[in-house]
């Protein structure tokens, strides 16, 4: 029964790990959408050598071990076929190194079954094993190295070849304590002469780590140690003062220890140094938030952007491509592993043995726990490896070693289990590593599902900007559907191309370093096909390609004819124009200079955001300036020609919108510090809504600059305003205003003033259709940082004949 069971579920991992390559090797053909692409396929030596390797090991288990536990191999199989092909998707190269240490680790693993099968060599020379494991890290004192070439040097070894000693060095503390205290059948907490040399032994291994600087493994020292003990005694106040002990040292760490510092600053707020410290844990987050449920899919994601992705972080890389479904799979692999090894050590045939089983889980459990937890942010990150799946020879190796231990300590043949006066601390080892593992699914589900959307849209997620290369980004035109900003090339050298490059304070900008900004970033979710598209369509592509359909056009209100002559009227003086259709709140021109060329972002986007001119602000919507008498004749529109009161106006000014931000798809600013009249400012959106009443009988409109996006099921459909008209005037006197102020002449009024703060004048000019204009009736406002009424003046009456005569 045991050999059917490990053969099932061998064949089921194979399947699973067939499926897996297969996916691997037809990824760059989905990414690309095309078959004429250079496919993968040298990851199959990895899984053929999986295979043949795991058909050696089922048969010299089968043989040596009729009665073992039947899911520990095929688990730890799983597992470390899924690490190595993962591995080899990242790196090939690493992916081939860590092949051959699989078939070292393995071929070892077979030649321990023909050992002897009592492990009574492992109590009997316990002193000797922890005592050449002991000397053996602290030679990486003298000879340690890194293969990195930087951070602590825990490893021995050159030429490419590596060893960790502190990984076997677990292992033998596990062998020390449970040969030791199954010596002494009567051991108490009380009884400290029997617990000296134990506690001796730890120290002195933890002195060592600490000196190694290799924090993550003396902090599984610490629990390997107290739960044996625990398992021991039974005393939970172990358990709780190692959980003391562990908190006054990461305190103490925090204030003497830098990387201690670094860690728990980065755990605690990730997001204040984001592309500095917190690099790592930051961008562990935004693969798990961006593998979402079912993952972007094999070799389609991007978590090469996580440092150390083949071995710290190797459970986000699994989370990115095979989402939460992947992530749980590979829980409940791991939890298997556990809960077999405790019914191993339950069951064992006498103390050392069961010390020793539930020694090795504990290894495993608090190693994958502290691993997994500090990819999401649930623990402070350690720089350990999750047992059979991260890349380390050592790491592999030891884990089948260990492997081999709990399969021998579950060969049960012909023997009773040893008595057990007191399951309690087995079953709070196993509640403890169970509620470990349930707090990192719900972590995992919390940042993949919940915490998704928002950490999907910041900009410094550079997976937005690689996907845009390989998916056609939607084009934003003016009304007469001329392209502005557009997507030049193809599948996976996709480059934004902006046309008409003055627009870009308005328009904005869609880049793999600097984020987003403008319209690019408020109409994103219809430009990268997210919105607009049927549900079935995001969801197929999501499936298949692990990205959105292609992006959808989106027509603008503005009219690039106007919008030309407005930007050669304002030039290189520093200011904004805004025209608009007063009836429909449709903008048709909008211009703030100075202006920049998004085209050229790569070589001045960093001097672009320190420039004292503020290019990136678009003045039309977030400058905000000292109205002074802007606005005269909407003041005299309501009151006449008497002063209204300060609370007077200060109602009037709240139905005009000055103290809310406008509503409009793209960037806006209002004057949050003053609730004053006098010192209030406004920007020149907000003065364009407002004086769009004097020719609009009276009622104000909402701005709309998004017009149209092009579905590919019903072609143009309208985009709904943002919310309606609303009269601020009555009819009869802004008619009667706005006629008070015509241009003698002209078919339009007009009044220009000037405004003061902090010693800069401000050059206002307001100007729209009269009331009995034929056509579409219009408001425009130009707004100057210098005194200039005369350009002012100029801009008006080139812009409004230019607009009045199309």
């Amino acid at each position: 029964m045991n050999n059917a069971t490990q053969s099932r579920l061998l064949q089921w991992a194979s399947f699973f790990l067939f499926i897996q390559s297969a996916i691997l090797t037809l990824a760059p053909a989905v990414r690309e959408r095309t078959w004429d692409v250079d496919y993968r396929l040298s990851h199959w030596l990895g899984f053929f050598v999986w295979i043949v390797l795991m058909a050696l090991a089922h048969r010299a288990t089968i043989k040596q071990l009729p009665e073992r536990d039947p899911y520990l191999l095929p688990a730890a199989a799983l597992l470390s076929g899924w690490g190595v092909l993962t591995i080899w998707r990242l790196d090939e190269v690493f992916g081939l190194r860590q092949m051959i240490w699989l078939t070292i680790s393995i071929l070892v693993f077979i030649f321990a079954l023909y050992l002897p099968q009592n492990l009574i060599y492992l109590r009997r020379y316990k002193y000797v094993l922890l005592g050449g494991g002991l000397f053996i890290t602290a030679l990486t004192l003298l000879f340690g190295t890194n293969p990195l070439g930087i951070g602590p040097h825990l490893w021995l070894g050159c030429c490419g070849v590596y060893f960790q000693p502190s990984e076997p060095l677990k292992l033998l503390l596990v062998i020390y304590l449970s040969a030791y205290l199954a010596d002494r059948v009567s051991i108490r907490l009380s009884s400290l002469p029997l617990l000296v040399p134990t506690l001796v032994v730890t120290g002195i291994s933890l002195l060592l780590l600490v000196v190694q600087r290799d924090l993550g493994t003396a902090s599984i020292f610490v629990f390997i140690f107290a739960i044996i003990i625990f398992l021991a005694t039974g005393k939970r106040r172990i358990l709780l003062s190692t959980m003391l002990f562990l908190t006054l040292a990461l305190v103490l760490g925090y204030f003497f220890i830098d990387i201690i510092r670094i860690r728990v600053d980065g755990w605690i707020n990730p997001w204040s140094d984001p592309s500095g410290t917190s690099y790592q844990i930051v961008q562990s987050i935004l693969a798990v938030a961006n593998g979402g449920t079912i993952g972007r899919g094999l070799g389609l994601g991007s978590p090469l952007l996580v440092p150390v992705a083949i071995s710290d972080f190797i459970f986000a890389a699994i989370a990115e491509e095979s989402g939460l479904v992947g992530t749980l799979g590979l829980l409940v692999t791991i939890w298997l592993i556990l809960a077999r090894g405790l019914i191993a050590s339950l069951r064992a045939a006498d103390r050392f043995r069961r010390y020793l089983a539930a020694g090795i889980v504990t290894y495993f459990g608090i190693q994958s726990l502290l691993i997994i937890g500090g990819n999401l942010r649930l623990l402070p990150l350690t720089g350990v490896t999750l047992p059979f799946v991260s890349y380390g020879g050592s790491s592999l190796l030891t884990s089948y070693i260990a492997l081999f231990i709990l399969l021998v300590i579950s060969n049960l043949v012909d023997a009773e289990p040893a008595p057990l006066e007191n399951p309690k601390p087995y079953t709070t080892l196993a509640s403890i590593l169970a509620i470990g593992l349930a707090a990192v699914a719900l972590s995992s589900a919390w940042w993949a599902i919940v915490r998704s959307p928002d950490l999907l849209s910041r900009t410094d997620n550079a997976r937005r900007s690689i996907a845009d290369r390989y998916v056609q980004r939607g084009e934003l035109m003016d009304r007469n559907n001329q392209p502005i900003n557009i997507t030049e090339g193809s599948s996976g050298t996709y480059e934004r191309v902006y046309l008409y490059p003055d627009l870009a304070p308005i328009t904005g900008y869609t880049h793999s370093v600097f984020g987003q900004a403008g319209l690019e970033a408020a109409l994103d979710n219809y430009l990268r096909g997210l919105q607009g598209n049927p549900s079935s369509l995001i969801w197929r592509d999501h499936l298949l390609y692990g990205t959105p359909p292609p992006g959808l056009d989106i027509r603008l209100s503005i009219d690039l004819a106007l919008q030309t002559q407005a930007d050669l009227l304002l030039g290189s003086h520093t200011g904004a124009i805004i025209l608009m259709n007063a009836d429909t709140g449709e903008i048709l021109v909008m211009a703030s200079h100075p202006t920049y060329d998004p085209n050229k972002l790569d070589d001045l986007g960093d001097s672009l955001s320190q420039d004292p001119a503020a290019p990136l602000v678009n003045r039309a919507t977030q400058g905000l300036y000292p109205m002074g008498t802007a606005l005269l004749p909407l003041v005299r529109a309501e009151f006449g020609l008497r002063q209204p009161t300060e609370a007077e106006l200060k109602k009037y000014y709240q139905k005009l919108g000055f103290y809310k931000i406008p509503e409009l798809n793209m960037p806006a600013a209002y004057d949050v510090e003053n609730n004053s009249t006098e010192n209030l400012r406004i920007s020149p959106i907000q003065a364009s809504l407002a004086a769009a009443a004097l020719s609009n009988h009276g009622i104000m409109p909402f701005a709309r600059i998004a017009m149209a996006v092009d579905t590919p099921e019903q072609g143009w459909v309208v985009l709904s305003a943002e919310n309606k008209s609303v009269e601020v005037v009555q009819p009869k006197t802004a008619d009667e205003t706005s006629l008070a102020f015509i241009v003698e002449g002209k078919p339009y009024w007009s009044r220009a003033s000037k405004a003061s703060a902090d010693g800069t004048t401000i050059t206002w000019l307001t100007a729209g259709t009269i009331p009995d204009w034929g056509g579409t009736p219009l408001v425009l406002i130009v707004t100057l940082e210098e005194n200039n009424i005369s350009l002012a003046e100029n801009i008006k009456n080139k812009l409004l004949d230019a607009a009045l005569n199309q």
